[in-house]
């Protein structure tokens, strides 16, 4: 499963590798979508600003690689290519759960001091760019960056603090369930997943979601859904 997706080795993949990349997806077709309304999971719509991502926007996660993938997994599974930048411990059985085309991912996992040539290059082929930032960033490199995506109508997802982010997804509780006394094995995660609006417009929203329920599927737990809170609790990692 892990050999369908493509990774790219090269610091700076906008040579040879790159080139190869656009070669590929225009064989495969539907590098992005037509519309600046970008489908993202059917769990996650309730909590967005406006029920999707949006083309040339870009969106923050804090901590939680499982969101990230979330995120990811509506452009995929509609055709749209994502590229992982930055990121060695993204795993792709775990994206491929998430319902992530494996066959329409492109990972760069270590570009080295060219983070940003290679994100930026990345938004050229790609619907959706996925990244962290490599430690300090210049304020001046983040605005070139968010130049790129605009101009090009992609999707960028950062995982970690972004300024110009059209929302925050945190996860501010979490419990697992599976473990015995003494036995037994993780099976199961409930989150609370909140959303916040750029700049903190309105109330932040959240729902309760498995994330995943025993069958490895992510959906909203039953019962509950996506409502404005006054106040978020403590951050934990997701």
């Amino acid at each position: 499963m892990a050999d369908a997706a493509l990774t790219l080795s090269s610091p700076a993949p906008a040579g040879e590798e790159i080139r190869a990349l656009q070669s590929r997806i225009q064989q495969m077709q539907a590098t992005k979508l037509d519309t600046r309304s970008v489908r993202t999971h059917p769990a996650l719509t309730g909590l967005l600003p406006g029920g999707s991502l949006r083309s040339g926007a870009a969106y923050s996660v804090e901590r939680s690689t499982a969101l990230v993938m979330a995120l990811m997994a509506g452009p995929s599974s509609d055709g749209v290519w994502c590229g992982v930048v930055g990121m060695p411990d993204f795993g792709v059985e775990a994206a491929a759960r998430f319902g992530i085309d494996l066959d329409r991912l492109a990972l760069v996992p270590d570009p080295g001091d060219e983070w940003l040539t290679v994100t930026a290059a990345m938004a050229d082929v790609v619907g959706v760019v996925v990244t962290r930032l490599p430690g300090r960033v210049s304020d001046s490199s983040i605005a070139r960056l968010q130049a790129r995506i605009r101009q090009r109508d992609a999707t960028l997802i950062v995982l970690g603090d972004w300024p110009q982010s059209e929302a925050t997804l945190r996860i501010t509780e979490s419990s697992w369930s599976g473990i015995g006394v003494g036995h037994g094995h993780l099976t199961a995660r409930q989150a609370m997943v909140s959303v916040t609006a750029r700049g903190g417009a309105g109330r932040p929203r959240r729902a309760r979601l498995w994330l995943p329920d025993g069958d490895e599927l992510f959906r909203p737990v039953l019962g509950t859904a996506a409502s404005p809170v006054r106040a978020l609790h403590e951050v934990v990692a997701g």
